[in-house]
């Protein structure tokens, strides 16, 4: 993502209004959204989890690639998939790892995580019933079945179902681009617990180094330097993942690892 680009406040009206300018055929579906958001928002005003899974279920209604990630393309749905598990074998996935998948989607990724990994060792979580069924689906389509993965819907991000110190690797690709700060910050309070030692949680976030904003209620872009920040407060080291701005992606990525004293801590 370049300088420029991440330094655009999008939630302006000057932003706003050149855009609409330069793209004049996308700004009914930005109304479109606008007026969901509104009617989303009066009908869960205090629970963001609720929100999103209504906005989800809106989504998957028109198509199931359309929610996982916004692109009805089924090739840039594939081609985003293997952008990230190619990304993520290569800084250290392994067969015997054990994996969290923080929303997964209909397994854009998690597919081909679950045929690269052994026998249920493969755990993926949504809020959104619609998507899961859609996971369902992929497994069958792929012939997965016998890779045992774990499909769960979750409600929040405390982990509380899962066990301390069982995963190798969490990954969440364009979950906290959608999330709020308090969302994000219980993310970052519970991952250690569940983090075997040694392990890492990459995740991929929209990166201003502006101010930071929101569009509508479902896109937040966050300063690197805010994030860093917040997991230093729980227990939590960040790395900023250069090279991975380097891939044909908007997004920025960082790995998250538990600090000396943290692993102590919730260690075995």
């Amino acid at each position: 993502m370049g300088s420029e680009e991440a330094g655009r406040n999008r939630s302006s009206l000057a932003h706003q209004v050149h855009y609409a300018l330069r793209h004049p055929e996308r700004v009914p579906a930005h109304a479109r959204r606008a007026l969901r958001d509104a009617w989303l928002r009066l009908l869960h005003r205090d629970d963001h989890i609720a929100y999103y899974r209504a906005v989800m279920a809106s989504d998957a209604a028109r198509s199931v690639e359309a929610a996982v990630g916004h692109n009805p393309s089924r090739e840039q749905w594939a081609r985003i998939g293997r952008m990230q598990f190619d990304y993520l074998v290569r800084h250290g996935l392994r067969p015997h790892h054990r994996m969290l998948e923080i929303g997964c989607g209909n397994l854009r990724a998690g597919r081909l995580f679950i045929g690269h990994l052994e026998p249920g060792h493969y755990y993926g979580i949504d809020i959104s019933p619609h998507i899961l069924l859609a996971a369902q689906d992929t497994l069958v389509r792929e012939g997965l079945q016998a890779k045992l993965p774990h499909l769960t819907l979750a409600n929040d991000l405390t982990f509380a179902f899962l066990p301390d110190g069982h995963f190798d690797v969490v990954h969440a690709h364009s979950v906290f681009s959608h999330s709020p700060r308090h969302v994000v910050e219980e993310c970052f309070a519970h991952v250690g617990r569940v983090l075997a030692p040694g392990g890492f949680f990459d995740f991929t976030f929209d990166r201003t180094e502006g101010e930071e904003h929101q569009v509508l209620h479902e896109d937040f872009y966050y300063r690197t330097e805010t994030l860093v920040e917040l997991a230093a407060t729980h227990g939590l080291s960040a790395r900023f993942m250069d090279d991975w701005e380097e891939l044909p992606h908007r997004q920025s990525r960082m790995r998250l690892t538990a600090t000396s004293d943290r692993a102590r801590r919730v260690g075995p």
